[in-house]
């Protein structure tokens, strides 16, 4: 039996209810499944709530609803690292097993000034996904516009881990300053 499609507003509400009542992500494909819509129409109807201020984070995993500003953490720290493309998951990985968030990476570019993307990962399984996205669609690294300079915002539980996490990044010479 096909199920009825949405009205427009029906369809936002609905989506806002499953996007809070979900810690995890939930794809643009899955939110299209369950509204009877096409993905694109989820995406057109994620820039209306956002342009409502509706706190959706949209991830490499899929859609969050985060109603206060960033990862429920505690203690957030950016770093600043520089890496080939081909340490990135390794980098990741670094962070995760740090008990870290990787909440995004920022680069400085010349001609758009500060570019921001969201990667919201926090265990390996995450990464992984992340790395699999990144592959399957052949996408480039932001870092690979700055020749592997970027910012990460990272975000743990306490400021211990936090800074953990930046030690294993210095150790690992990842880290910006230990490259000079």
């Amino acid at each position: 039996m096909k199920q009825k499609k949405m009205l427009g507003e029906e369809r936002r509400t609905y989506i806002l209810e499953l996007l809070k009542e979900n810690q995890m992500p939930i794809t643009g494909t899955d939110l299209a499944q369950k509204c009877n819509v096409s993905r694109q129409v989820i995406v057109s109807d994620m820039t209306l709530l956002k342009a409502r201020n509706e706190p959706i984070l949209a991830t490499s995993q899929g859609y969050l609803y985060m109603p206060q500003p960033g990862y429920q953490s505690g203690f957030e720290k950016t770093v600043a690292c520089s890496h080939p493309p081909e340490k990135t998951e390794d980098e990741l990985k670094l962070l995760v097993d740090h008990g870290v968030m990787v909440k995004d990476v920022k680069i400085e570019h010349p001609v758009y000034g500060d570019l921001t993307a969201s990667i919201m990962v926090s265990n390996r399984k995450e990464v992984e996904q992340f790395m699999k996205k990144i592959h399957a669609t052949n996408a480039g690294y932001l870092s690979q516009l700055t020749d592997g300079i970027h910012l990460h915002t990272i975000a743990g539980t306490t400021e211990e881990a936090v800074n953990e996490a930046e030690n294993a990044l210095r150790e690992n010479g990842y880290l910006v300053d230990e490259l000079n």
